[in-house]
């Protein structure tokens, strides 16, 4: 990897305190390798050569400690439903683009909790994007349109130098 290697990618995943299940593969396959791989915050090291077997079987693994599988995020009277990428109020639903699904997974996983612009475009855009804030502006906008367009009684708001969170309740 360009910018960091895979030890400081798994530890910046765990200083946010993000459990996302994380599979090294790697050739480095050196104890003290394996050691800096788990303690830097992998669940499972894998060296090079390794059968699709065995990879499947890590994946595997990995799942079934996570428990069920979320397939939907709520807030409100509102879902998004993880696999479809759309967004579903009672019997009206809209498809969702790429950016726009991730923002909003982001923000329905915060609910009422500010996330910075900064955070959504590292988050949806990367930290090799050239995306600036106003990217994410644009696609709050398009979000609060289709929320409006099927009935939603969830508000996307903005605070000033905080970012953005989801409030329910009455449109009025």
């Amino acid at each position: 990897m360009p910018e960091m290697d895979g030890y400081e990618v798994a530890r910046r995943v765990r200083a946010h305190r993000c459990s996302t299940p994380i599979l090294m593969l790697t050739a480095k396959s050196g104890l003290e390798d394996r050691i800096e791989g788990l303690n830097a915050g992998a669940d499972y090291y894998l060296t090079k050569p390794f059968d699709s077997r065995e990879l499947l079987a890590c994946v595997n693994a990995l799942l079934r400690r996570q428990g069920a599988q979320v397939n939907e995020l709520s807030y409100g009277n509102t879902s998004l439903d993880l696999e479809s990428g759309k967004l579903i109020c009672g019997s009206k639903s809209v498809r969702l683009s790429a950016k726009e699904f991730d923002i909003m997974r982001v923000l329905m996983q915060a609910k009422e909790n500010n996330v910075s612009k900064e955070t959504l475009l590292t988050k949806v855009w990367g930290y090799e994007s050239n995306a600036v804030e106003n990217h994410v502006e644009v696609y709050v906008g398009f979000l609060r349109k289709k929320l409006s367009g099927i009935g939603s009684d969830i508000r996307i708001e903005a605070i000033r130098r905080l970012g953005y969170h989801l409030e329910a309740g009455n449109n009025d």
